[in-house]
């Protein structure tokens, strides 16, 4: 009972942390669009990745985990990458392709979301590759925005950047396809929920 309280719980510090990194979306796209304060960018990109770190360390070590706190968390890295590639391809920082490659894979598994739903789920365990594609990601795109510029530091940002980036868009689609292919085993191996079931 006490486990059910807890996963129900909404005001937690690290859900708290989750909203805090939402809240920052809309701020880096101004500071990259607008003043183009690529400084700023970079430091809220870095508050960012350790409030990511921060709310899942808490909400083991406190005992905080909730089922709010496992949408928010993957939503806000969605958002962020999203944000992220926008922002850079506006700023012709990256291709296009780059830009669009990594949003239609998620839309793409969104699209599976209805047949899960009709086996009686919502999703599936977040897999190691996307964890990892995630962490990739999250380091390539603020080398590349340092990489945006002249000198040595900028160019060795960029090489890593860029390294980062192939190696991060490569393991997102393939989480994306061993995500397709657990949907597909899931709906061979399932039956169809009923109205019975429901009930």
């Amino acid at each position: 009972m006490a486990d059910d309280v807890a996963g129900n719980r909404v005001w937690t510090l690290p859900n708290l942390l989750s909203v805090l990194r939402l809240a920052g979306v809309p701020v880096f796209l101004w500071l990259v669009l607008g003043p183009e304060a690529d400084g700023w960018a970079l430091a809220l990109l870095a508050v960012s990745g350790v409030t990511d770190f921060l709310d899942g360390y808490l909400a083991r070590r406190l005992g905080q985990t909730s089922v709010i706190g496992q949408v928010l968390d993957p939503v806000a890295d969605r958002l962020y990458i999203l944000a992220v590639v926008v922002g850079l391809a506006l700023r012709d920082v990256i291709p296009w392709w780059v830009a669009v490659s990594l949003p239609l894979r998620d839309l793409l598994l969104w699209g599976l979301v209805p047949l899960l739903r009709s086996r009686g789920y919502s999703a599936l365990p977040v897999h190691f590759l996307g964890k990892a594609a995630t962490f990739n990601l999250l380091y390539a795109f603020p080398l590349l925005l340092l990489g945006d510029g002249d000198g040595a530091v900028a160019t060795l940002a960029d090489v890593f950047g860029w390294a980062f980036a192939i190696w991060g868009i490569g393991l997102y689609w393939w989480a994306g396809v061993l995500y397709a292919w657990q949907v597909r085993t899931l709906l061979r191996t399932t039956e169809r929920r009923t109205a019975d079931h429901d009930a």
